[in-house]
């Protein structure tokens, strides 16, 4: 027996992949590996709907790859750029929409390659039943032999082939049987002769590629994972998925017989670490001062001191313009005291720490409790005002973590106050409920008042629907911007966007869904500047 090239002509891979030392093309990250190689170790180790976890996040390519071909992911990075190079290129990509097996379409399609009838069973669009691959045969003699079907395809075309072959041989007192026809027609037969010419073989060659496609249809086959059939109406972006952070964790370090170097047992060094800490974050906020949501709305500090408190560490004076009999403004100016509150290097600030710290500055006769932290617990930011004493909670950049390497980079934004979201509970049909955003409520220190920035400064908004006071997971995602995002959309796809699918999306109002079972939903709204915000709602 002889075995051709072509009779089978897949190879099965070895462990020299030699075919992936192709070009990176737009390379974005120093150790950026290639797609293709990840492609292949996740689609030899993993199905869809699996979950793959790669620790070192790097530019993403893992998440990328993972997100393409339907596998779920978690990924990590201890480098702010990396986790923001990866972010920008999983959220702006374009992915390939594969059909389900547990699908409508993929049911149609895997009869049509099957040649078989399309299966009846339910369908629930669950990813883990895999795709529709495309298939390469295994034709043997004992596949074609035992195809009933060729039996089937060859009386049907024979009613029309046999008829064409009689005209044939009347027309030129021929007998030629089937396979004594010549391919190409003779110069000299008539128009009328060449046509019933070309109508058989016409006829012939179909045959024979339904009796082709039938034999790889039923012969054994190989299901080809990297060549799942694609829908090219549809354009697939990466979905919603909720982004966790935890702080970093102090490395100790070992001596030469491998035991720890506990720096925490020396003498004084927690204080000594702590008071690096709060001595550099002062440094910093004289230097950058606190941003509001508004650029021009901005506290610069005339003078920041140590303050000998519990929680309160240091005060600080800024000047505003003095208001005259509450009208208008006048040519002076008041100085006002700031209390300051910081948080933990690692660690979140809770709302009874600002509690505790807006006490604190109120027996203190301060105007104002400003705390800096790098996280904020839910709860926190429900709590804004105790009693005559505002609190202003500013987020932390976490680049003031790389401590004496933040002199390289720029002071913008360091510590930045993003106020409360102004949000409405509205019932709607059916018991359900719907989520409007009215805007975020910005402290003003100028004038001492709380004035809304409006939908116009949302860049985008989430909701958890059922918030179990952990994690939030997003739900519901809607995307206000500015200018014109529905223009931007368009263009970053390049493909149509179903207008009315968008307005559900591109809204400051919600779509209604079912009251949580846990009794609470959490809402975050993210401005232009990135600055986010979450607040918790009963709701009965």
């Amino acid at each position: 027996m002889r075995l051709f090239l072509d009779d089978f002509p897949c190879v099965t891979y070895s462990n020299i992949w030699t075919d992936t030392q192709a070009s990176f093309g737009n390379k974005v990250y120093v150790v950026q590996t290639n797609e293709k190689v990840v492609q292949r170790c996740l689609l030899m180790a993993s199905d869809p709907g699996d979950l793959v976890l790669d620790p070192t996040c790097g530019s993403g390519t893992t998440a990328y790859v993972a997100e393409q071909w339907g596998r779920r992911w978690i990924t990590l990075d201890t480098s702010r750029v990396a986790l923001a190079l990866a972010r920008a290129r999983i959220m702006g990509a374009r992915y390939p929409y594969y059909l389900l097996a547990d699908s409508p379409e993929g049911q149609r399609k895997e009869a049509e390659v099957t040649r078989s009838i399309p299966s009846s069973q339910r369908t629930s669009g669950n990813i883990r039943h895999g795709f529709v691959y495309e298939r390469v045969p295994h034709i043997t003699l004992k596949a074609v032999a035992n195809n009933a079907e060729i039996d089937v395809i060859w009386d049907k075309f024979q009613q029309k082939l046999e008829p064409l072959r009689e005209q044939l041989n009347q027309a030129l007192d021929k007998h030629w049987q089937e396979w004594e026809i010549p391919r190409d027609a003779d110069a000299n037969w008539s128009d009328a002769v060449k046509k019933l010419h070309a109508d058989w073989w016409q006829q012939r060659i179909a045959r024979q590629q339904e009796i082709d496609a039938s034999i790889a249809a039923k012969a054994d086959s190989e299901f080809l994972y990297d060549k799942p059939y694609e829908d090219k109406k549809k354009v697939r972006v990466a979905g919603p998925f909720t982004v966790e952070s935890l702080s970093p964790h102090r490395v100790l370090t070992v001596d030469e017989n491998d035991d720890l170097i506990d720096g925490v047992s020396e003498s004084n060094a927690e204080y000594r670490e702590e008071r690096d800490f709060v001595q550099m974050i002062l440094e910093n906020l004289k230097t950058a001062g606190v941003q509001q949501a508004h650029k021009t709305d901005k506290i610069d500090f005339t003078s920041l001191s140590p303050w000998p408190g519990e929680l309160i560490c240091a005060e600080g004076r800024y000047m505003t313009p003095s208001p005259l009999g509450g009208e208008g403004w006048g040519e002076g100016e008041i100085e006002k005291r700031a209390a300051i509150f910081i948080g933990p290097e690692f660690g979140t600030v809770s709302r009874p720490d600002l509690v505790a710290a807006a006490r604190e500055a109120g027996d203190a006769g301060f105007d104002v409790l400003i705390a800096c932290a790098f996280n904020y617990d839910a709860h926190s930011s429900e709590f804004d005002k105790l009693g005559r004493i505002p609190v202003l909670k500013a987020r932390m950049n976490a680049d003031l973590h790389m401590a004496d390497d933040l002199k390289n980079t720029g002071k913008g934004n360091l510590f930045v106050i993003f106020g409360e979201p102004d949000i409405d509970i509205l019932d709607a049909a059916d018991g359900k409920i719907q989520v409007k955003v009215n805007g975020v409520d910005v402290f003003h220190p100028n004038t001492g008042e709380v004035r809304s920035d409006g939908a116009e400064g949302i860049a985008c908004w989430f909701i958890d629907t059922d918030y179990n006071e952990e994690s939030f997971f997003v739900r519901h995602a809607y995307f206000l911007g500015a200018n014109d995002p529905y223009k931007a959309l368009k263009t970053t796809l390049k493909a149509e966007i179903n207008e009315e699918a968008w307005a559900t999306l591109n809204s400051d109002t919600s779509r209604p869904f079912d009251k949580p079972k846990s009794g609470r939903i959490a809402v975050k709204v993210i401005n232009h500047l990135g600055d986010e915000v979450m607040k918790v709602f009963r709701v009965g």
